[in-house]
């Protein structure tokens, strides 16, 4: 099965359309299988006097810390998803948008999207999930900042209100932006696809791409990663965000790791089959040896090609009398 890469350009489009084209362009060339945006209204997702977290601020050097008029700035309304759907399909690559409000989930359910993608924040919001299992689309649950019960609890509510657990992907996350590397906790993502028997996979915000590239070694049939075009725009996400060489580079690698993870039968595989003629050895006369002499491991040896008497019967071989003379590293 093919690792589902999620390129997730999120609000790095600081709210215009030919930034989120372009970054639409990125995506395709890097090769994912998907690009997300973030579909909200600021009224309905935060209250007016809500603060930007720490990392916002941070990136965000405005002086502005109102969450609600930096969110406000990058909305993206149903002309604008129109148009980037219409992009997406000219360029051959699946349009995702992650709803935070329920009109959201209705502009989304009506634009046909056939993916539902749930952010960490809403996985105690029991109203929301309830509406998104209803519509009975595949979904994707990232459990940033959630414990097993959280998860479980998320899980029973998508499946009640309609939701087949097969249609559904659990993606371990960390919702630090970065994420530092202590705590990843990748293991984690496998306990969950363990626990909840259900397919799982990694949404990442660790800077880099090494972790994308583990958590696919892991198992995760789905990889989501923030990116932009250049980390040092204005935006709260740029900074931890891949830039298109790297974007590029960690597509390479997943797609490289899913040809390596292989069938998980061992043995020779078709390329190094001629190898074993002449790496492997075979038993022959160690110096000439006359008709009637006993073989012994004086007089024997074990040398390249593998074309005579597998080493492994050695025990066999030796001990027993020549029945023809022999040259020195003739096979016996």
């Amino acid at each position: 099965m093919n690792v589902f890469i999620i390129a997730e350009a999120g609000v790095n489009h600081n709210g215009s359309v030919e930034l989120a084209k372009k970054l639409i362009d990125v995506a395709v060339v890097s090769g994912v299988d998907a690009v997300k945006f973030q579909t909200f209204k600021a009224e309905k997702l935060v209250s007016k006097n809500s603060q930007k977290a720490d990392y916002q601020k941070e990136n965000m050097k405005d002086g502005d810390n109102s969450q609600f008029n930096m969110l406000k700035k990058l909305e993206l309304d149903i002309d604008t998803h129109n148009e980037l759907i219409s992009y997406c399909n000219d360029k051959n690559i699946m349009f995702l948008s992650t709803p935070f409000d329920h009109d959201s989930i209705d502009m989304l359910d009506d634009l046909k999207l056939p993916i539902f993608k749930i952010p960490s924040g809403e996985i105690t919001n029991l109203p929301y999930l309830r509406h998104i299992g209803s519509l009975k689309k595949e979904v994707i649950l990232s459990t940033g900042m959630a414990d097993m019960g959280e998860i479980e609890d998320a899980l029973d509510i998508l499946i009640e209100a309609g939701t087949l657990k097969e249609n559904i992907t659990i993606l371990h996350a960390n919702t630090m932006y970065p994420t530092p590397m202590e705590d990843v906790n990748l293991k984690a993502m496998v306990t969950i696809g363990n626990t909840f028997d259900v397919v799982y996979g990694y949404s990442d915000h660790t800077l880099g791409i090494e972790v994308d590239i583990a958590a696919v070694a892991m198992g995760a049939s789905c990889i989501e990663k923030h990116f932009t075009l250049d980390k040092t725009m204005e935006g709260p996400d740029h900074k931890a965000s891949l830039e298109p060489e790297e974007l590029k580079a960690m597509v390479k690698a997943i797609r490289n790791i899913e040809l390596a993870l292989g069938s998980s039968i061992k043995k020779p595989s078709k390329s190094e089959t001629p190898n074993i003629k002449v790496a492997r050895k075979s038993i022959v006369a160690n110096c000439d040896i006359r008709k009637g002499e006993t073989l012994t491991v004086d007089n024997l040896s074990i040398k390249r090609p593998e074309n005579g008497i597998n080493p492994m019967r050695w025990d066999e071989i030796v001990g027993t009398i020549a029945n023809k003379d022999y040259e020195e590293d003739e096979l016996i």
